[in-house]
């Protein structure tokens, strides 16, 4: 079977590397998630990665401290970039060309983010890591996500989610009942409030017509199979 998707975002979220330990970075998570992610690019596909920092130092916790908005904020970037340096070095390891990109720089470890040389790594076959954010406080790591796939030209945004197959009207873990989407539209998130992705990534990813897929990382082979053109997980798109 042949690739859906060409050139790939892949939104991980820092509690992702965490694993079951909930804080940190997990060896036996990460090498498990790089090879998923080893197979996809064997197949060819052009994968960027935004990775998130709750793992290490979420925002609130700043907020509980009576820590400024924005100092919190910086210090979430920061976590970004060692994820993404432990991710890259995992990835390097299993034999894949890795390029870490910053939004806020710091050349002694990696490159600053600059839209045309991070396409041309991507044809390169490279695997592009972006870390710290926007670069600015007050946006989420899924507006990275949403901003960089609008930059480079990706296709889809996959989101990679812990142990929740696709979007529900309500929390599954909580509520029996909620019901599982298999379709919606960016609008749909704005309007039903899911918890999915802020509005402001929402209101990008609608703008430049971006799809999302929704899926469980946590089950082996769901990378390939999104990638594959397999209907799991739940698509948003710009209309239905």
């Amino acid at each position: 079977m042949e690739p859906v998707y060409k050139r790939i975002i892949l939104k991980l979220s820092g509690e992702a590397l965490a694993g079951e330990k909930g804080f940190g970075i997990n060896p036996a998570t990460i090498k498990e998630m790089v090879k998923e992610i080893k197979a996809v690019h064997d197949l060819g596909v052009e994968i960027a990665i935004v990775v998130g920092g709750g793992n290490i130092w979420r925002g609130k916790v700043g907020e509980e401290m009576g820590m400024e908005r924005a100092q919190a904020d910086y210090m979430g970037m920061l976590a970004t970039v060692m994820n993404a340096l432990g991710l890259q070095d995992v990835l390097e390891n299993e034999g894949v060309a890795t390029r870490v990109q910053t939004s806020i720089e710091m050349r002694q470890i990696a490159e600053p983010y600059i839209r045309r040389r991070a396409v041309r790594h991507l044809e390169k076959g490279r695997v592009v890591i972006f870390a710290g954010g926007t670069g600015n406080p007050y946006f989420s790591t899924d507006t990275t996500a949403a901003l960089r796939a609008a930059e480079i030209g990706a296709e889809v945004i996959l989101m990679a989610k812990n142990n929740v197959d696709g979007i529900y009207s309500a929390d599954p873990r909580v509520d029996k009942d909620a019901e599982k989407y298999s379709k919606l539209t960016h609008l749909d998130i704005i309007q039903k409030g899911l918890q999915v992705m802020d509005s402001t990534a929402s209101s990008l990813s609608m703008d430049n017509d971006i799809p999302l897929i929704v899926f469980n990382l946590n089950k082996a082979g769901n990378i390939k199979r999104v990638i594959l053109g397999e209907e799991i997980g739940t698509k948003v798109v710009r209309g239905k």
